[in-house]
C-alpha cells in the first residue's frame, strides 16, 4: 500500500470544465473557476459534440463553418468569459467527437488536469448525461475527476470552499492513491479529514467485533497516513457497518461535508461497472461535489 509523504503534493496544470450548457453545469463553473485560481492553472473550458448530418453537409460542400458549430462556439465563448476573472483567463476549446474520447484526451494533452463535471439528477436527462457522458468520462481517464451533482448547493466562495473533506476508503491500493488527493485538498483549504471505512454486513456477531475492526482499520490507516502527515489535516477515522452508499450518504450529511474523495476500482463495490453502482449513486446524490480517482 502506498504512504503518503511528509506533505502531499498534487501538480495541476490545467483545469478542464466540460459544461453541456445546462444551469447545473454553471455549479460545477465555478468550482472550476475556484480550484484553477487556487492551483495557478489554466482553465480550459470545453464542450464536445458530434455534427448533425445537415450541418456536416454544409461543412463538407460549401467548406464553411456550420450554423451549429457558430452557435456552439459563441455559447462556449460567453461561458468562458463568464467565468474570468481579472487574475484568469477562461479559454474555450470547443472540441468535435464524442466527449468521453475527446474531453480526456484534452486533459492528457495538458496534463497533469484536473476535470471538472456538472451531473443532472434523477430524471429524463439521467440516463443521456450519466451514462453517456460522466460515466464514460471517468471510465476514460487516469487525471481525478470533480463531480458537481445536483444536490450541490451553489457556491458563491472566493477561495478553497472545502471545511471539512470525507476519505472513503476500502483500504485497496485503489482507495490509497486516492488518499493523497483528500489530503492535498485538506491542506490547501486548511480544513479537516474524515476518513471512512465500510464494513459490509456480515454474520449476526459482527457488531461484537467493532472494536476488533476498528483496531484493525486505525492501524491501517497509521501506515497509510503517517503521523506527521496528520498533524495538519487532524483526521478522524470512522468505522461503520452496512451498505457503502447508506453510510457515505450518512456521514455526509451528519457531519456536513464539503467534498467527498473517492478512490475507485472497476470491480469494487464503489466500482463503475453501472451506472447504478455505488459510485454513480453517490456523484448523484451527495450534497457535496466528489472527487474520484480510478486505479
Amino acid at each position: 500500500m502506498p504512504i503518503v509523504g511528509e506533505r502531499p503534493e498534487l501538480n495541476v496544470n490545467t483545469v478542464v470544465f466540460a459544461t453541456d450548457f445546462s444551469t447545473c453545469s454553471e455549479n460545477a463553473g465555478n468550482y472550476a473557476r475556484l480550484l484553477a485560481s487556487h492551483f495557478a492553472a489554466r482553465l480550459l473550458v470545453t464542450h464536445a459534440f458530434l455534427l448533425t448530418q445537415a450541418a456536416m453537409e454544409v461543412e463538407m460542400g460549401q467548406r464553411r463553418p456550420s450554423r451549429q458549430r457558430e452557435e456552439l462556439s459563441a455559447q462556449l465563448m460567453h461561458r468562458a468569459r463568464a467565468l474570468s476573472t481579472p487574475t484568469l483567463e477562461a479559454e474555450p476549446i470547443l472540441l468535435d467527437g464524442n466527449p468521453h474520447q475527446v474531453i480526456p484526451a484534452l486533459a492528457e494533452q495538458h496534463a497533469p488536469s484536473l476535470i471538472i463535471l456538472g451531473t443532472h439528477g434523477a430524471g429524463p436527462v439521467e440516463h443521456e448525461l450519466i451514462g453517456s457522458v460522466a460515466e464514460k468520462i471517468l471510465r476514460s481517464t487516469r487525471w481525478p475527476c470533480l463531480t458537481v451533482g445536483p444536490h450541490t448547493p451553489p457556491t458563491n466562495a472566493t477561495s478553497m470552499p472545502f471545511c471539512r473533506i470525507l476519505y472513503a476508503t476500502d483500504l485497496t491500493p485503489a482507495a490509497a492513491r486516492a488518499a493523497v488527493y483528500a489530503l492535498t485538498f485538506a491542506e490547501a483549504a486548511g480544513c479537516n479529514l474524515d476518513v471512512l471505512n465500510v464494513v459490509p454486513e456480515g454474520s449476526p456477531d459482527e457488531a461484537d467485533r467493532t472494536a476488533e475492526l476498528e483496531a484493525h482499520y486505525k492501524h491501517a490507516l497509521d501506515k497509510l497516513i503517517p503521523q506527521r502527515v496528520s498533524e495538519f489535516c487532524n483526521p478522524r477515522t470512522f468505522v461503520k457497518t452496512g451498505k457503502a452508499y447508506d453510510r457515505i450518504i450518512g456521514h455526509i450529511e451528519e457531519y456536513k461535508i464539503d467534498l467527498l474523495v473517492l478512490g475507485i476500482r472497476k470491480t469494487s463495490h464503489l466500482g463503475l461497472e453501472m451506472r447504478t453502482s455505488g459510485a454513480f449513486r453517490l456523484i448523484a446524490d451527495a450534497s457535496c461535489p466528489v472527487l474520484t480517482i480510478t486505479g
